[in-house]
């Protein structure tokens, strides 16, 4: 049984390509050559392509990752385990998994306020509204274009494409082909407008804690953001059928205390943004605050419901107890089992794979290659080009820990690149992938990629505008 053992683990070292100078460390490890980097970057690769593949198999995005996941952090994880230096990927898987409940809390609380949002008829006032005013498909291309281009430098550019999303998804109800083509606008138009404030995307984030750029400086990149958007919107628009969505205009009242939901999301992304320019905290804290401000919110609109409705009855007053009977009771949780968990579940097997490639060793090397061997324009150019396919985040993350030495021009260009070079893709930012699960069926993978030659004239567009504009910082 002892040389069944021995001959096991023997078998399970030379799987894994374990080499005796490396075990003298309690660090980690270089395992980019290694059979087990191999073979998690091949895992990798097969639940990626498996992605890409979700509108043929009908296989949620979300379970390809989730496994892929589990398996490159039990490869790590076992290699480390022979090795008694157990607690560095635990560590490394720790840091991990707290990058990602930021990022699944700040979606969960956005898809929360849309939910409710959606809940009190805002999104149906809205698209009332506007086949109210008789605009055609090109004017609401162009509209929800440019309100994501300016919401999303506050809003963040997640927040900003959830919020267009649903209001196309009301106007042009059914269109499949209107739906996507808008869905490719409104990434396109929400990942620029993030590119040029700290607080549009993670990554600007990231360089603005970092110290990189200035809070100011960002905004040097507005021209070349807006030419990232305009050239592909241009040449889009032309595709538009010249017709009114076929909705035919019914009035529609909103549900109390739709308005007031509204303002407290306005008052949440406030609350995220003091709490990180203020007190130098986490932007999810504030955005789970703003959870809680909805939360009582909704209390009070059940509370006073009743006594409305008890107060009504008294008084005899029909047309009152009619509409207050209608409307429904507001319940917070019911908001929160209604959002996109397959999008949430995605995230987490994204940034588990890819941290578990970058513990591995593979985007230090990446950068090393980069920043060593090319010129750091074409380096920061090919970056945001990965970053389409790879998320910006783990890519951003790489680039600040190898700290090149870079002009002040070339840090606001990876800023640049790392925010729009997600467009090329839907799953290359967070608002492709979000939309991906909110508009399911209308937007998709294939959908969005047939558009990616027009989005790489915007994304090349906007790199030589920057270069121009921007030529006294390199």
């Amino acid at each position: 049984m002892g040389a069944l053992n021995s001959k096991l683990g023997l078998f399970i070292l030379l799987l894994m390509g374990f080499t005796a100078p490396a075990l003298a460390s309690e660090e980690k490890i270089d395992l980019t050559t290694s059979t087990v980097g191999i073979i998690c970057v091949a895992i990798f690769v097969v639940a990626y392509a498996l992605v890409m593949l979700e509108e043929k198999l009908h296989l949620r995005k979300s379970k390809p990752v989730l496994v892929a996941a589990g398996i490159i952090w039990a490869l790590i994880s076992l290699y480390y385990v022979t090795h008694d230096i157990s607690h560095v990927t635990e560590h490394a898987f720790r840091h991990n998994l707290l990058e990602y409940a930021e990022l699944m809390l700040f979606l969960l609380v956005a898809m929360t306020y849309i939910n409710a949002l959606e809940e009190r008829k805002v999104f149906d006032r809205l698209r009332a509204w506007m086949i109210q005013r008789g605009f055609s498909y090109q004017s609401l291309f162009w509209i929800t274009g440019f309100l994501a281009f300016f919401i999303s430098p506050i809003a963040d550019n997640l927040t900003t494409a959830l919020l267009m999303c649903a209001v196309v998804m009301k106007v042009a109800e059914g269109d499949k082909r209107f739906i996507n083509i808008s869905c490719i606008n409104v990434v396109i138009a929400a990942n620029a407008g993030g590119a040029f404030s700290p607080f549009g995307d993670i990554t600007t984030l990231m360089v603005w804690q970092a110290g990189l750029v200035q809070f100011n400086e960002f905004l040097s990149l507005f021209f070349p953001s807006l030419v990232n958007y305009m050239v592909p919107a241009a040449i889009m628009s032309l595709f538009i059928e010249k017709k009114n969505p076929s909705a035919v205009f019914a009035p529609v009242t909103m549900q109390r205390g739709a308005r007031r939901i509204l303002i407290l999301f306005l008052l949440t992304v406030l609350t995220a943004v003091l709490c990180h320019s203020l007190l130098h905290m986490p932007p999810v804290m504030g955005m789970m605050m703003g959870l809680g401000y909805l939360q009582f919110f909704g209390y009070y609109l059940r509370v006073t419901l009743k006594r409305r409705q008890t107060k009504a009855q008294r008084e005899g007053d029909r047309r009152r107890i009619d509409m207050l009977g209608s409307m429904v009771p507001f319940d917070i949780f019911n908001k929160v089992a209604r959002a996109e968990w397959d999008t949430l579940l995605f995230f987490y097997g994204i940034v588990m794979c890819v941290g578990g490639l970058g513990f591995l060793g593979y985007l230090s090397l990446l950068s090393e290659v980069l920043y060593g061997q090319w010129s750091a324009t074409s380096a920061n150019v090919f970056l945001g080009i990965l970053s389409s396919v790879i998320d910006n985040i783990p890519v951003m993350f790489a680039v600040l820990s190898m700290q090149p030495e870079m002009s002040h021009g070339q840090w606001l260009l990876i800023t640049l690149t790392a925010g729009v070079g997600g467009s090329l893709l839907s799953i290359g930012s967070a608002a492709g992938v979000a939309l991906m699960g909110q508009a399911r069926g209308y937007y998709t993978f294939f959908g969005h990629l047939k558009w990616a030659p027009v989005i790489a004239l915007g994304y090349i567009a906007s790199v030589l505008t920057h270069l121009w504009l921007n030529a006294e910082l390199f």
